[in-house]
């Protein structure tokens, strides 16, 4: 096993993107040459995501080559290792995923229509410039009018898993919701351990979807989750408050859209659209990382 020392040099020079989706940042990494190695994965994403010490980004996408062939989908672009701005690994990510499939496309890893393999399944994408249209996993495990004690008072909330749980809380002013402080009494209350839940207050105004969301992983607020708002557009649309396409502003003021049909057996054909775009290229130091030894 490499000391901390050692995995630090490991990662001294290593090439990187920093990109953005609709307010949602990440680290990306091309790791076709198999430079980094799974255990240190963890160590990176908890040392480059760390803001005003480091890089600083929602979280981190290594992407390596496959070989497999799924069943349906057929052959697999290339795979995925996604990693929260705190080291821990998650299932799926929409604005991540379709950052990813522009850099994918970019780096020559796939073509303009490609899939690549999550821990939440296969994903399709397909790409058009800046804008990418993301195909979700089913969801799944869809919930209405839970009723849960928290910060001294009830909360009615709605919920579905995007490929990560997401609970949704309507509110009447947006603005004012207490997006950090319940958002986090929810994220760990005791209904949704162990894994834990997202959650995201959303408001209709106008035909659009307003939501702001509280990350799992993140511990905080950010500017847009893909995920979220898909979760948010589709309990939005069983309700009867919105019906699809659905836009959704994000509290970067972006707008994402959120295609999907539904009948008696649930969700389908659901897909997230909306811009990922570069925001620079670098070279990690070892002192990016050297201040976790402190």
């Amino acid at each position: 096993m490499p000391t901390q020392l050692e995995q630090f040099e490991a990662l001294h020079g290593l090439s990187f993107f920093k990109m953005n989706g609709s307010g949602n940042d990440f680290i990306l990494v091309d790791n076709r040459a198999a430079r980094l190695p799974v255990e240190i994965m963890p160590l990176l994403a908890k040392g480059a995501c760390a803001r005003g010490r480091s890089v600083g980004a929602d979280g981190l996408i290594i992407l390596e080559p496959s070989d497999r062939v799924d069943p349906a989908l057929g052959r697999v672009d290339f795979k995925w290792h996604f990693f929260n701005a705190d080291g821990s690994s998650a299932e799926m990510c929409g604005n991540g995923g379709r950052c990813a499939a522009r850099f994918a496309f970019d780096q020559g890893l796939a073509g303009k229509k490609m899939v690549f393999d999550t821990l939440a399944g296969p994903i399709r994408a397909w790409v058009e410039g800046a804008v990418v249209r993301l195909e979700m996993v089913p969801p799944r495990g869809a919930y209405r009018g839970l009723c849960l004690e928290a910060l001294g008072g009830r909360v009615t909330l709605h919920g579905v898993n995007t490929g990560v749980p997401h609970a949704v809380v309507p509110v009447e002013d947006l603005s004012a919701a207490p997006v950090r402080e319940l958002g986090r009494a929810l994220r760990f209350h005791q209904h949704f351990q162990p894994a834990g839940t997202n959650v995201n207050f959303i408001a209709v105004h106008e035909g659009e979807l307003y939501v702001r969301t509280y990350e799992r992983g993140v511990e905080d607020e950010t500017l847009a989750c893909g995920t979220g708002a898909v979760a948010s557009a589709l309990v939005a649309g069983s309700q009867g408050w919105l019906k699809p396409p659905v836009s959704v502003r994000v509290s970067s003021g972006e707008t994402l859209k959120v295609h999907f049909s539904a009948d008696d057996s649930g969700f389908h054909e659901v897909l997230l659209e909306g811009a990922a775009s570069y925001v620079y290229q670098g070279v990690l130091h070892r002192e990016a990382f050297s201040w976790l030894a402190y």
